[in-house]
Formats: C-alpha cells, structure tokens, sequence
C-alpha cells in the first residue's frame, strides 16, 4: 500500500488495514488509486511504495518511484533535414562564391563547382540550409536509430496494399465472370452435375485464399525448450567448442573493434599475420569478395532504378531486380561495343594497322613555340596545367615562394629566405646570410666553450684576509696588539668552556680590528688539518 505518510495507529486501525492491504491482493477490494487516478499495485513491497517522510505526501502515490527530475538541455529531437530557411533573389555579400548561400563558405559547398559563380552571375541562388545545434543525454548519444524517421516506410506499405487491393479486385472480377458463365451454361444445357460444382466451387475458394495464408503452409516451425514450457522458433547452430572467438584473436585495446549487439568485426584483426596462414581477415573481406560484390551492384541499380521512376524493390520482387539488372548490363555492353565500333571507325584501329608516320609519333601539331637555348619561353604559348578548386601559388608577406618549398632538419619552410616559421616575413638573401653567420658564430662559441672545459684554467693560492676579503699587498698588522688579541681569545674559549666564569654584566663591542680578526683565524679549529688534537 502506497500510505502517505507514516501517522500513529492502534492496534485496531492496523487490523483493519492489513485486512483491507490482504483483500485487495485477494482481489475481494478494488486497488487504492493516486494522485492521477491510476490504480496502484496491491503486490507493490510497502519499502517502495511508502514515500520518504521529506517529500511531504498527503495522497498515495508512486512519483518518488519514477524520474521527476529531468534536464531541460536535453532534447529527443533531430535535425530538419533538407530544410531550407531563405531564397534569396541575388547575391549577398559574405555568401558562398559558388552557389551563393549564406551559411557555408566557397571551400565546404557540396554543390557542383560552376564555371561562373554565383557571386559573378547572381543567378540560380541556392537557399540557406537550417543550422541546428543539439545537446543529446548519454542514451541520445548512442541511440543507432535516432532521427529515423518512421514515416518514410509508409510508401513501402501504401504500395503493398495497393497491391493487395488490386489483386482482390481480380480475383473478385474472376469470380463474377465464372459465375456469369455458370448462369449462361445452365440456361443454354439446362443442367449440370455436381461434381462440375464442387470443382468450380473448390476453385472459387482457393482464389479467395490470401497469399500471406499460402505462405504460412512451407512455414518449418521447430520446438525449443525454454524454462517457460517451450516455444517455437528457429534453432541456431552454435560454434565449435574449438574455435577461437573473432574477439579473442588479438587482445589490444586498439586493435579491431568488435561490436557486440552485432556480433561483428569489420577490420582485420591480425594485419600483420602471414594471409596463408589467416582464417579470418574481418567481415569487410567478405563484403568485398565472392558473389556479396555483385548483390552490391545489384542493390544499388536497384535504388537508381527507383529514384528514377521505375517500380522495382529488392527486398519485394528480388526476382524481378536481378532480370532488370542482367538486361541493363546486357544493354550496356551493347552500347559500349557500340560506342567502341564507332571511335574505331572514325579514327581507326592503331593496335590492328600498320604503324603510324613519324610525323605523329613525334606529337607534331600546328601550335609554334619558340624557346631560347637556357630552356625560357621566347615566342608562343606554353601548355597549361590544370589548377584545382583550392587557392595555388599564393605569396604571403613579401616572399617569392610557397610554404614547403624548403626542407631541414624535420621543419618545412620557405625556399626564398630559408625560414621554418610561417607568417615570418621574408629577407632574402641578406636574411640567409645573417641565419649562416649566427650558425657559425654559435659553433665556434660552442667550440671554445669545449676546449676551455677540457683545459681548465689553473688556480691560484689566495690568502684570505681576516675578515674575509683578499688579503691586500701593503696590510701591516701590530705585533703586540696582536699577541693581546690572542690573550684576549684565550679568555673567551675559557669562558665558552666554563659557564660558572661568565660575568653578569658583559659588556658587547661590534669593532672588530685586523689583529682581533686574525687571532680567530689563527685559533679556529680546522677541521681537515690532521694536527688538530694536538693544538691545546
């Protein structure tokens, strides 16, 4: 029972209400009903039909069960396709120089390039195609029949039963006639048997059957065993308990993917396995190989056929696809042979004759060109050669050839001024001269870096001043004051050992003299010297 929420009950109430909860699962009362009007399922657990006590129900109902919380962002549906928002009457600045429409550029037009444009001719604008983002959820994403559109199998059953239709009206007709001719027969003999009724009764039935019914008879139905009883159904053969799964050929990550809803495998998944020794190169070596090449063919003469008009489907009259497709490539040989005849005719037959003049051989015409004797065009006009679609021998920012004239040390670059960055600006020569003079000057500093680490300069002994400067040349220190200076040490390492000698009142002095500096120095314990224990 949904309860709304959980309230003190006596015992009484609790009797009452587990004998209502057991007649309605017996089916004795009707179900409780909520908040919508929908009966609630008397064998629904109450751990999921009771709501938490935060939510606040005053009525039964089962919305905590469902989602109720859901992402605006996300949408079901799909693009509009072929949908077209403007046509425009005349070129409009910014379009497409091809076709003239406004959302994509001249380099993504998917129409026919046209000897003249759009933007030149300003006629046969085509319209502006409908822009559509959309935020899918995780399940939109990869959803395989998303924007299918289910509306387009309609013709495909208009036609069968239109089909249906006619043949009942035939057979319809069928039946009238023999009957008109029954009437006709009786009136001129007088009577017939009634073995010639039952015949022409027998015959009248088995035109009313439907063809569907016909088929139903070669129908082979076998029995399974299933955990429900058994049904009927079609039995699979499964694989050899020897056989290795397509899956289990080649373990990387990013080997073959293998598409487990299908069951399929498109690439090879051993490419570099010897082929003789190979049982399975993916299930794209089967589409291009043996007669599923020709079904191919055959599928897509088939389509041609229909978006021309004709009424031929595969998958409805097979049989009678593969005759109109044997009679177009009959027909088609014959025009080629045809076409052939009538070349060889015109022109001859240069394999079958005697050999040509060498006049022709030598490709002689009546175009005059003149060269000079480096190779450079004086007089005439040189062959052209064909440009495609995209933008050739375009020269940016002064230089005098294209990106990727030039290659070095894994970089391309410009040819004219040898430089490997882009949207550099071209020098010349004067700028190839300055890169080689940098080079060199880089390798000779390098050079001496070198040989001045594998000679390293030699050290010279300084003696350190006392106060931690160089000592300098003309530095005179006092004898006596410095013999005081050393007495004067001698009582502060005496005091440093002895605490109890210390004094209350120390007078501090910052000046440090030359002869007081020096008499630490000649006092510190060197730590490396190996006469050290025997200094005091």
């Amino acid at each position: 029972m949904a309860t709304a929420s959980v309230a003190f009950k006596s015992r009484e109430d609790h009797r009452k209400q587990m004998e209502l909860e057991e007649a309605r699962k017996a089916g004795l009362a009707p179900a409780e009903v909520d908040e919508d009007g929908k009966e609630i399922n008397p064998h629904i657990p109450q751990y999921m039909s009771s709501a938490p006590w935060y939510l606040n129900a005053e009525r039964p109902s089962l919305k905590h069960q469902r989602k109720w919380k859901s992402d605006p962002n996300y949408t079901k549906s799909w693009y509009d396709r072929g949908a077209k928002i403007f046509h425009a009457d005349k070129y409009r600045k910014g379009a497409c120089e091809n076709c003239g429409a406004m959302t994509h550029n001249a380099k993504t037009c998917m129409e026919r390039p046209r000897k003249k444009g759009a933007k030149w001719t300003s006629m046969h604008i085509a319209p502006d195609e409908k822009i559509e983002t959309f935020e899918l959820d995780y399940d939109g994403k990869r959803d395989r029949w998303n924007g299918y559109d289910a509306a387009t199998y309609a013709r495909v059953i208009e036609r069968y039963e239109a089909r249906d239709e006619a043949r009942k009206k035939y057979l319809k007709e069928q039946q009238l006639k023999k009957l008109e001719e029954k009437n006709s027969k009786n009136n001129e003999e007088g009577e017939i048997s009634d073995e010639d009724d039952d015949e022409d009764a027998l015959r009248v039935d088995e035109a009313k059957v439907d063809e569907s019914k016909q088929m139903d008879f070669a129908k082979v139905e076998k029995r399974v065993r299933t955990t429900g009883g058994g049904s009927t159904g079609t039995v699979r053969n499964l694989r050899i308990r020897e056989d290795t799964a397509k899956y289990l050929l080649n373990l990387d990550v990013n080997s073959s993917y293998y598409d487990p809803k299908t069951r399929s495998m498109r690439e090879d998944p051993l490419p570099d396995a010897d082929p003789n020794e190979k049982f399975y190169e993916g299930d794209n070596q089967y589409r291009i190989s043996g007669q599923a090449l020709e079904f191919k063919q055959l599928n897509i003469h088939a389509w041609e056929a229909f978006e021309k008009g004709q009424d031929i489907h595969m998958q409805a009259a097979p049989s009678q696809a593969e005759l109109l497709f044997k009679n177009y490539q009959v027909i088609k040989e014959k025009l080629k042979s045809k076409t052939k005849d009538t070349i060889m005719e015109k022109y001859g037959n240069a394999a079958s004759e005697e050999e040509l003049p060498r006049e022709l051989l030598l490709g002689q015409s009546e175009r005059h060109v003149e060269y000079d004797r480096a190779g450079r065009l004086i007089k005439g006009m040189e062959s052209s050669l064909p440009k495609s679609k995209y933008e050739e021998d375009v020269y940016i920012n002064n230089h005098t050839t294209v990106w990727g004239s030039w290659w070095k040390d894994h970089q391309w670059g410009y040819k004219c001024c040898k430089q490997t960055i882009r949207n550099s600006y071209c020098t010349g020569a004067a700028g190839i001269e300055a890169a080689e003079a940098a080079t060199d000057l880089m390798k000779t500093n390098i050079e001496r870096k070198a040989a001045s680490e594998d000679m390293p300069a030699p050290t010279e002994e300084k003696r350190l001043a006392s106060w931690g400067t160089e000592v300098p040349a003309d530095l005179d220190l006092d004898q006596k004051l410095l013999a005081d200076a050393l007495k004067k040490e001698d009582e502060r390492r005496k005091e440093e050992k002895d605490e109890r000698k210390r004094k209350y009142n120390v007078k501090w002095d910052d000046e440090v003299t030359a002869e007081e500096m020096e008499a630490y120095r000649m006092k510190k314990v060197h730590f490396d010297d190996p006469m050290k224990d025997f200094l005091h």
